[in-house]
């Protein structure tokens, strides 16, 4: 059994965000995130760490939740992205740096939607966090202008100086695994589409269809308010 620890406690650590994103930024200092280099690099040692694998659960509605669960295998750690639902019989991957290569699992008006979580939910719940902590998951060539003064307020949130525009537009701009990718809405099956080449959410269904459906009603914007199972 892995050594799964639970990774909420974490996020109170203004060091934990430039550990977390620290594939998205490649080029640039964690002092941008206004915290010290040495203590950025700590942080992610012990996200490396083999012996504890932290985990974190984004709650949504009905039920569904991402969950982030880092894995750190012989050669490398990983942060893996699930969509899951107590009611399905597998959950499905959103984004995976592993060998294989999956993403982006998310466009920007989905992350947008569920910055809120649903109330009296347990798990990752602050906004800021969410936004963060589901980053790298994101891979859109569509990102507006509210999308980058969103990620700069949660910078800020967390300890980041006030001009911190750059590093927002880098930490948007894709996984360099799989980058930024167009998205199309199907109007049809209420539900977002990505054209690029390793994403898990493109044409092809990787759900069954009733399942799809219950996610476009939680992470698509004029969907949530209906029921989602």
């Amino acid at each position: 059994m892995s050594p799964v620890v639970d990774g909420l406690p974490l996020l109170a650590d203004p060091t934990f965000w430039p550990a977390h994103l620290a594939d998205l930024y490649e080029g640039m200092s964690p002092e941008e995130f206004g915290v010290d280099g040495g203590d950025a690099d700590a942080m992610l040692a012990r996200l490396e760490d083999k012996s504890a694998w932290p985990v974190f659960h984004v709650p949504l509605a009905g039920d569904h939740r991402i969950v982030v669960h880092y894995n750190s295998g012989e050669e490398c750690t990983t942060a893996d992205y699930f969509l899951t639902h107590p009611d399905w019989a597998r959950d499905l991957v959103l984004a995976s740096a592993d060998q294989d290569r999956i993403g982006p699992g998310l466009c920007w008006p989905e992350l947008a939607a569920i910055l809120d979580a649903p109330e009296s939910a347990a798990g990752v719940t602050e906004r800021h966090a969410r936004l963060l902590l589901l980053l790298p998951a994101l891979g859109d060539l569509g990102i507006t202008d509210e999308a980058a003064a969103a990620v700069v307020s949660a910078l800020q949130h967390y300890g980041a100086p006030q001009d911190c525009q750059t590093l927002a537009r880098r930490l948007l701009s894709g996984h360099p695994m799989w980058g930024a990718a167009p998205w199309h809405f199907d109007p049809d099956e209420h539900i977002w589409i990505c054209d690029g080449d390793h994403s898990p959410r493109g044409s092809a269904p990787q759900l069954p269809a009733e399942q799809r459906a219950a996610w476009a009603r939680c992470l698509t914007p004029s969907q949530r308010g209906l029921p989602c199972l």
